[in-house]
C-alpha cells in the first residue's frame, strides 16, 4: 500500500464552559464535542523522504503552520527510516470557523500514517501524540460525541445512537481561538451550559432537554467583538431551530433542529445570503 485516502470530520461543541485558568496557561473546559458529516478528504502518499503539503484551498498553509504537516512530523521523527509522506488536502471545512478543521486533518495525517507504514500504534498512543500537536486532536482520533475535560484531550466517550441534524453559519470572517481566550473574562459570563441536565437528556435521546441545556460561554466574547453571531442565532431561531449555538470560539453558528425535514426546510428559506451555510448531520465513520 503506498496511498490512501482518509476522511477527517468536522466537529461543533454541543455546549462549552470554561472552568477557570490553569497553572500552565490554558483554559480548563468541559465541554461536549460532536463530529458532523461535513469532511474534508486527505490522500496520503509514501514518498521516499521528507513532507510536502498540497491542497485546493489556496489560503491553507502549506507547512509547519499547518497541523498537517506538524502530525506529520511529529509521528515519522518517532519513525526516521520509514520515509515520508505527501497529502494532499481537499478542503471543504471553513478555515477559522471553530469547527476543528486544522485538528481533523491532523487526526487523518496520524492515523493515515499509522496504517501506510503498518507502524500498529494503538489509538491511545496516537491520541498522546495527537495532544502534543492540539488540544482538539485526540477527540479528532476517537470521533462519535464525546464529554472533553482538561485542555480537551480528557475524553469521556458518550454513546450516539441517535442523529442530530444541523443547519451551520460561517460568516465571512475568521477568528482566531488564542484571541478568542485571551479576552475571555469568567466575570462576564452570564449563561453556562447545564452539562449535568445535557448528559442525562443525550442519554434518554431527549432533543428538547438536549437544547434547553446548550449553551456556550465563549459567545460573550465572540459576539462582543462581531454582531453577526447575535444575529444568525435569531435567524436560526425564527426558521425553526431548538437551539442556535455558536461552536468552539467561533465565528460558525449552527442551529439544531428537531429532524431532517426541520433542517431542509431552514436551509431552503435562508438561501440566498452571504454566509457558507452547511446542511449537515452526525458523521458515522462506518459508511465512510
Amino acid at each position: 500500500m503506498h496511498q490512501l485516502v482518509v476522511e477527517a470530520p468536522a466537529k461543533v461543541n454541543l455546549t462549552l464552559d470554561v472552568k477557570g485558568k490553569r497553572d500552565d496557561g490554558y483554559h480548563e473546559l468541559e465541554t461536549v464535542m460532536h463530529q458532523i458529516n461535513l469532511v474534508d478528504r486527505l490522500t496520503i502518499t509514501a514518498i521516499p523522504e521528507g513532507i510536502a503539503i498540497s491542497s485546493d484551498c489556496a489560503d491553507l498553509p502549506a507547512g509547519e503552520m499547518n497541523l498537517a504537516y506538524k502530525a506529520a512530523q511529529t509521528i515519522l521523527e518517532e519513525y526516521p527510516d520509514r520515509g515520508g509522506v505527501s497529502i494532499h488536502i481537499e478542503k471543504n471545512i471553513p478555515l477559522g470557523a471553530g469547527l476543528a478543521g486544522g485538528s481533523t486533518d491532523a487526526a487523518a495525517v496520524l492515523k493515515g500514517i499509522n496504517a501506510l507504514y503498518k507502524l500498529n500504534l494503538s489509538l491511545p498512543q496516537l491520541m498522546t501524540m495527537g495532544a502534543k500537536i492540539g488540544s482538539d486532536v485526540p477527540f479528532c482520533l476517537q470521533g462519535g460525541t464525546a464529554l472533553a475535560r482538561g485542555r480537551g484531550e480528557i475524553l469521556e466517550p458518550l454513546s450516539s445512537h441517535w442523529q442530530l441534524h444541523l443547519l451551520l453559519v460561517k460568516p465571512k470572517f475568521s477568528v482566531s481561538t488564542a484571541e478568542v481566550y485571551r479576552r475571555f473574562d469568567m466575570g462576564k459570563v452570564s449563561n453556562r451550559p447545564d452539562t449535568r441536565a445535557f448528559l442525562e437528556g443525550w442519554h434518554r435521546c431527549d432533543m428538547i432537554g438536549i437544547s434547553r441545556a446548550m449553551e456556550n460561554v465563549l459567545e460573550t466574547v465572540t459576539a462582543a467583538l462581531y454582531q453577526e453571531i447575535d444575529e444568525i442565532k435569531k435567524r436560526l431561531i425564527k426558521l425553526g431551530a431548538l437551539k442556535a449555538l455558536m461552536s468552539g470560539s467561533g465565528p460558525t453558528v449552527f442551529g439544531l433542529f428537531l429532524d431532517r425535514a426541520g433542517a431542509e426546510q431552514a436551509w431552503q428559506a435562508i438561501q440566498p445570503c452571504e454566509e457558507e451555510i452547511f446542511l449537515v448531520t452526525s458523521y458515522d465513520g462506518r459508511k465512510s
